[in-house]
């Protein structure tokens, strides 16, 4: 079988793994670029991250809007499937909370400067906080429900209004290097925990 190019299927295939690859570490490199340098940061500073040259990016996410919103979406999607395996691998259910919310820390962490570019009236974006609401919120409501049944917390914390205090605690942390927003958090996710 042939393509349109030309060459046998089999080469086709193999072209779009690189190219799976090349996105992959696209977003990654602009993941860490966005936490050192914010939402705005060059793109040749992605682009020599992921060591490819800024054609590559723009053939890839033609506007920083995509990349961003490519960025945000991979964020939010390793989030939510570290929340079962967290459940499966730790030694109980509220510790698995614990790494979680540390995850979804680390996620807040990096949209350093994502918040002013939500709101900055860009259509492209209006999707991506609903997405993290649908992504996440049964996450985190499962991590709780699993450690309510297991009795090491008490029933009925909200998964989005934990979320939102989690978020809350995490506000201005960038811009205080007094203020350890992660210490914080591990106080909330202590106070959950019911006695022996």
């Amino acid at each position: 079988m042939t393509d349109i190019d030309g060459r046998s299927g089999q080469a086709a295939p193999r072209k779009r793994a690189d190219a799976r690859r090349n996105e992959q570490a696209l977003v990654d490199a602009a993941a860490a670029v966005f936490v050192t340098s914010g939402v705005e940061a060059p793109v040749r500073d992605i682009a020599a991250r992921a060591g490819v040259g800024t054609g590559t990016i723009y053939r890839h996410f033609p506007t920083r809007a995509d990349l961003i919103i490519a960025v945000y979406r991979h964020q939010v999607e390793a989030c939510a499937e570290a929340g079962p395996a967290l459940l499966a691998s730790s030694a109980t259910p509220h510790a698995a909370l614990g790494r979680w919310i540390n995850l979804f820390v680390d996620f807040l962490a990096t949209k350093h400067g994502l918040a002013a570019v939500l709101q900055s009236g860009d259509s492209s974006f209006d999707t991506l906080h609903a997405h993290f609401l649908d992504r996440l919120v049964p996450v985190c409501t499962q991590l709780l429900d699993a450690a309510a049944e297991a009795g090491e917390i008490a029933p009925g914390v909200e998964a989005y209004e934990l979320m939102r205090g989690v978020g809350n605690l995490c506000i201005g942390a960038a811009d205080d290097p007094r203020y350890d927003a992660r210490r914080l958090v591990g106080l909330l996710i202590a106070g959950l925990r019911r006695p022996p």
